[in-house]
């Protein structure tokens, strides 16, 4: 970004910078400096006093936090509505307990990898950022291509649908809620998180914790009332004789489909790597929040379902639509609106955590140069990316308007996973192309070649069974590759369209009030700068 390109919005803001190191162009976008003001009078004092000196993102996100992160991007509606999936799949309930089981261990195998690259690749933008180091900028532009156009838009669509029916149905007892009515309450609810994410990162990670803590309680109320049936002795479909019984035996393509339906209500463990940047201590926490959060997770899915099938059959567990609330009729009686309001708080914090995370995947990606370089622009004072949040929020309006969510859905899910695999596959090239280089946490190699074993195995049976879906998948992926080389590689582009978007990101930054952040030197060195430990050289952090 050129230093002109921001001098109209320091105008703006009354501020002048004062350079503290050369300014790093190119790639990262970003110039490493401190923000001074003017000389003020008397009554500026106090609004000067606001602005931070140093305006960079801020490290909020605590232990804590960082949990809450993680637990509240895998618990969305999937466990209280669609555990049928599952069941459906394999066959009988106790493999369909075992899936979830080994669902939950299967992303305990892709956090520890995504561990190791986390504290090794410090960088916000997950998967992301983690490829673009390792296999180069197109493949990471592919990556990024898919999930800022139609993955994260999609996905925060279907969660806000989900959410304005569960708090429609109420009155609507005896039909679907219009059409109109439900888009616009989606639409609602994603400007009302888009403004409290502008307007504070500790605000929106207070919303997280909390809901975060809602959704536990929901389901912890749902695991209580399972095991009061159960020591009641109402667990017919738990014992040994129908445990196990079915009609027929599943093939290998069922029971990996059901592993599918599992893996999908485990997604989300990823997303703290996508905000690294703004944990505190990451080479500390982020492991930890991974480890706590995965297997509580895995403990408190499994218990819920048990809790599910302690009242409810195969058969009419199968035949509902919205199983937490189908159990909610069963036992609660004059409480059972506890379980639909659970799942639209659980949906409008699941919506909260996508917007925070997916906003910070297109913060990077300006930085890196995939983007305009707006979107890797922070709020002067607020200290919130104002404009990737605006994008994110844009993008789904769009796809709610289009309507065809679940459609897309479909194509992209095939598109999440071959993600996770390229990338767990870098950790491995990484380790063969840079061995030496110092890792905080290193897992055992068997770590991440089990999850590509099982990885590859149901990508497999996904090409099987749904070859036009995934084909649909990898099309819309590929279709970047023109955008990538027009408007990333090509650098010589006419003095015109330079212009144009000189003039775009002036406007940009006067309308939001945003500059570039100070990275720390650690935030933009590449790797192999950190520690050679072959080399005996130093790395930033004093590690030697």
């Amino acid at each position: 970004m050129r230093s002109e390109e921001s001098s109209g919005a320091l105008g703006v803001l009354g501020l002048r910078r004062t350079r503290t190191g050369s300014d790093m162009e190119g790639q990262n976008c970003n110039n490493i400096c401190s923000w001074t003001h003017k000389p003020a009078t008397d009554s500026k004092k106090k609004k000067e006093k606001e602005i931070p000196e140093r305006v960079t993102l801020k490290k909020e996100i605590g232990l804590l936090s960082a949990c809450t992160i993680i637990i509240g991007n895998i618990i969305g509606s999937g466990i209280f509505i669609s555990p049928k999936g599952v069941l459906e799949h394999s066959g009988s309930v106790g493999l369909a307990l075992v899936v979830w089981t080994l669902g939950g261990c299967v992303a305990a195998l892709g956090s520890m990898c995504y561990a190791e690259l986390g504290v090794t690749i410090p960088k916000s933008g997950g998967d992301y950022s983690y490829v673009t180091e390792i296999f180069g900028g197109l493949t990471g532009f592919l990556l990024l291509w898919s999930a800022v156009l139609i993955m994260y838009p999609t996905t925060l669509a279907v969660i806000a649908l989900t959410f304005s029916s569960y708090v429609l149905q109420p009155v609507f007892q005896n039909c679907a809620p219009p059409y109109m009515a439900t888009r616009l309450l989606s639409a609602t609810c994603l400007l009302l998180l888009t403004w409290v994410n502008c307007s504070s990162v500790r605000m929106a990670t207070r919303i997280q914790d909390v809901f975060t803590v809602g959704k536990l309680m929901a389901l912890c109320l749902i695991i209580v009332v399972g095991l009061v049936q159960i020591f009641d002795g109402n667990y017919e479909a738990l014992t040994t004789k129908v445990v196990f019984s079915m009609d027929k035996p599943p093939s290998i393509g069922q029971v990996a489909l059901a592993f599918l339906q599992a893996s999908f209500a485990f997604s989300g463990w990823n997303f703290l790597n996508y905000v690294t940047e703004e944990v505190v201590d990451p080479r500390r926490n982020l492991p930890r929040a991974i480890y706590i959060s995965i297997p509580l997770v895995t403990f408190v899915y499994t218990l819920t379902n048990i809790a599910y099938f302690s009242s409810m059959s195969p058969e009419e567990l199968l035949s509902s639509n919205a199983v937490a609330v189908t159990f909610g009729e069963k036992l609660l009686g004059a409480f059972a609106i506890i379980m639909p309001i659970s799942v639209a708080l659980s949906t409008f914090g699941g919506i909260n955590g996508y917007l925070f995370t997916s906003s910070r995947l297109c913060f990077s990606g300006a930085r890196e140069g995939h983007l305009p370089s707006l979107l890797a622009m922070i709020h002067y004072k607020k200290c919130t990316p104002i404009p990737a949040l605006l994008v994110c929020c844009a993008a789904t309006i769009v796809i709610l308007c289009i309507g065809e969510t679940h459609n897309l859905i479909n194509y992209v899910s095939f598109i999440n996973y071959l993600s996770y695999g390229v990338t767990i596959a870098g950790l491995l090239w990484y380790r063969w192309k840079k061995p030496n280089l110092y890792r905080p946490i290193k897992v055992n190699l068997l770590v991440p070649v089990s999850y590509l074993m099982f990885w590859a195995l149901l990508l497999g049976f996904s090409l099987y069974s749904e070859p036009v879906v995934c084909g649909v998948g990898l099309i819309i992926m590929l279709t970047g590759v023109p955008v990538y080389f027009l408007g990333v590689h090509w650098k010589e582009k006419p003095k015109c369209i330079d212009n144009f978007i000189a003039w775009a990101t002036s406007v940009g930054q006067r309308l939001c009030f945003v500059v570039f952040p100070q990275i720390d030197p650690i935030e933009i060195a590449s790797p192999s700068e950190w520690t050679d430990q072959s080399s005996g050289r130093k790395s930033f952090s004093g590690r030697s």
